[in-house]
């Protein structure tokens, strides 16, 4: 009685601690974030760890009050935390599609305006404005750094901001047409722009293919859950043996493997990023 007492209480400060926290950001006031691709790395791994740590609490503290197993706690805790990755993770393999295509579609409107005898800095500063939503505020800040920085110094900065593995080779063959003073440019460029697409298009083909194992991590996630959930409701007594200290012991054991289990088909589900060859405080080649 006294551990449960405990627990909800801890609850019930952890929910009026996070009120108070809402309430003076909403008092304070904040400005609009940008688009989930534009969102600065460092400010999504803010929002994850908060979210993770959000559900691990509730989901920890919620189970210690309705079972008062420690161990039980702490794996319900774990598992809040890894609930985002073993549930959500679309609208991020979306953006990065997205981002792909759109430095397709940019290095076609860089082509065709530099058809119109126009060079590399002012076909970046041209395409600025109409360049492709996902990448816009990047390009708008790569026309603004050229006009105080080198171009091969602002676009190593551009392929650090976009991130991407096709950015990449378009800002390599830029840097390497200013710096060489290269011809055919344009041709270069739509070669490249054929090539983003296909990769864009192979990407598409494999998260396609992916998308099964995700519904089944999904399904065997959710039903792991709710067997545990129905028998802690509805049938108590079938889990009796796990309140005392061996209980707890194999209780952990069990929770280690399903936990195993879990890493495993999430890590399935994931198809492994294409690595940058551009790497380093400004875009350094490998």
């Amino acid at each position: 009685m006294v551990v449960t007492v405990i627990a909800v209480a801890a609850l019930c400060g952890a929910l009026v601690g996070f009120g108070a926290l809402v309430f003076a950001t909403g008092f304070r006031g904040a400005e609009a974030r940008p688009p989930r691709w534009h969102r600065p790395a460092l400010g999504a791994r803010v929002d994850r760890f908060s979210l993770r740590l959000g559900l691990g609490t509730v989901a920890g503290v919620a189970t210690l009050a309705a079972t008062r197993w420690p161990v039980g706690a702490l794996l319900m805790a774990a598992l809040g935390a890894a609930l985002p990755s073993l549930m959500g993770g679309r609208g991020a393999r979306e953006a990065a599609m997205a981002r792909t295509e759109a430095v397709a579609a940019w290095t076609e409107m860089l082509r065709d305006t530099m058809a119109g005898a126009a060079g590399i800095e002012q076909a970046i500063i041209a395409t600025a404005a109409v360049a492709p939503t996902p990448i816009r505020e990047e390009v708008v800040a790569l026309a603004a750094r050229l006009e105080r920085e080198k171009l091969a110094v602002a676009m190593r900065d551009f392929a650090d901001a976009l991130a991407d593995p096709a950015a990449d080779l378009v800002v390599a063959a830029l840097v390497l047409a200013s710096e060489r003073q290269a011809r055919r440019v344009g041709e270069l460029l739509g070669s490249l722009a054929t090539a983003t697409r296909e990769q864009a298009k192979m990407r598409l083909r494999v998260e396609t293919g992916r998308a099964r194992t995700r519904t089944a991590t999904r399904v065997v996630t959710l039903f792991t859950v709710g067997v545990a959930l129905v028998l802690v409701v509805f049938n108590r007594g079938y889990l009796q043996p796990y309140d005392s200290a061996l209980g707890q012991v194999m209780l952990l054991v069990v929770g280690a493997c399903f936990g195993g289990a879990f890493w495993w088909l999430a890590k399935l589900s994931k198809a492994a990023a294409p690595e940058r060859f551009l790497l380093g405080g400004h875009g350094g080649a490998r």
